[in-house]
């Protein structure tokens, strides 16, 4: 039957190329093909050109002979309304708000959150701001949550409260350092309450009364001029404060101001500057013997009066080296400087 069928059809396609209606003959062919391809693609897909040659064609032909098309009759009417609204739909208008991050900002503020553990999204938004990069803190914190960057790392959940403010100017303390051979040291150190100015009074292992009376002596001979304005001095209630220490002060015109027992939040100021060098610095390393503390606590010290910024100085270090500059830099490069044995990083501008 089929060697009957195909003898059949192919007289008939010679009968109609004789005849010159090959055009017909060729639809056929064309029509076969698509039908054939209709059962090897569920739905094909159509581009705008597409759409706009097929409705064009659907609109001069009568509707009859759009019988076989891989398009059905209500797809050509959608096809004009969605054309209707493109053509009405007014162009997007330009986004307004803050500009976008640049990529290259974007990847220095990953930078210092990776080279500096210890800071959080508010440090890292007073180092740009000495770099001259204004940004709000809570795009920082973005930033650093999107790169899998814990914002606010090894940061406390007590707040302190802020007290003696108006009366007391400088406040001093010890802390405590222990070597590698477990010998302690004892660092006495002023800080002005007003200009957050830290003052290096001394490193000893015996923090004696007479000790510490010599090292207030020292405090004014070298420093008077740091000390202009100050009217009072908070301290603990320790041993080595002992009158003569007090009577020093007094002489300078200076009211003692100690604090309640077992109270470390009223001296605040002194309390929190411990903790920042103990977080960026001490815990870091290894300290063996008194020489390496006093040389890299007075590197901490230089590097948190003049490159360290402070939220409550406006992101300014107390005694900047160089001031910010007042305009973004056109290119975001920095250069960095390391202090205390590479534990502390400081950037500028690139020139």
């Amino acid at each position: 039957m089929s060697r009957l069928l195909y003898g059949f059809l192919t007289q008939l396609a010679r009968v109609a190329v004789r005849s010159g209606r090959w055009k017909d003959l060729q639809i056929i062919v064309l029509r076969h093909e698509n039908a054939v391809l209709r059962r090897q693609v569920g739905r094909p897909s159509l581009n705008e050109d597409d759409r706009t040659l097929l409705a064009a064609i659907a609109a001069a032909l009568p509707r009859r002979l759009r019988e076989g098309w891989m398009v059905t009759p209500e797809t050509l009417p959608r096809w004009h309304r969605k054309r209707i609204a493109r053509h009405w739909t007014q162009p997007p208008t330009r986004r307004t708000g803050r500009p976008p991050i640049s990529a290259e900002l974007s990847q220095l503020i990953v930078l210092l959150a990776t080279e500096n553990p210890t800071w959080g999204h508010r440090r890292i938004q007073g180092e740009l701001a000495q770099l001259g990069h204004k940004i709000a803190h809570s795009t920082v914190w973005q930033i650093l949550t999107d790169n899998g960057i814990d914002p606010s790392p090894n940061r406390s959940d007590v707040t302190w409260t802020e007290f003696l403010k108006s009366q007391a100017a400088v406040a001093c303390d010890f802390f405590t350092v222990d070597t590698a051979t477990l010998r302690r040291y004892y660092v006495l150190f002023f800080i002005s309450v007003q200009t957050r100015e830290v003052i290096f009074a001394g490193v000893t292992e015996n923090p004696t009364g007479a000790w510490t009376t010599q090292a207030a002596r020292n405090l004014f001979l070298a420093h008077s001029d740091r000390l202009d304005g100050a009217r009072a001095l908070v301290r603990d209630r320790g041993s080595q404060f002992i009158d003569a220490f007090d009577e020093i002060f007094r002489t300078e015109g200076l009211k003692i101001l100690r604090t309640p027992v077992q109270v470390p939040v009223a001296n605040t100021f002194a309390e929190r500057w411990i903790g920042s060098i103990r977080r960026e610095l001490l815990d870091r390393t290894i300290i063996w013997n008194q020489h390496q503390l006093e040389r890299l606590v007075r590197e901490y010290i230089d590097h948190y009066n003049q490159h360290r910024p402070h939220q409550s100085l406006e992101q300014r270090p107390p005694k900047p080296a160089q001031e910010p500059p007042h305009t973004p830099p056109a290119t975001v490069t920095v250069l960095r400087t390391s202090r205390c044995d590479g534990l502390i990083h400081e950037y500028e501008n690139a020139a």
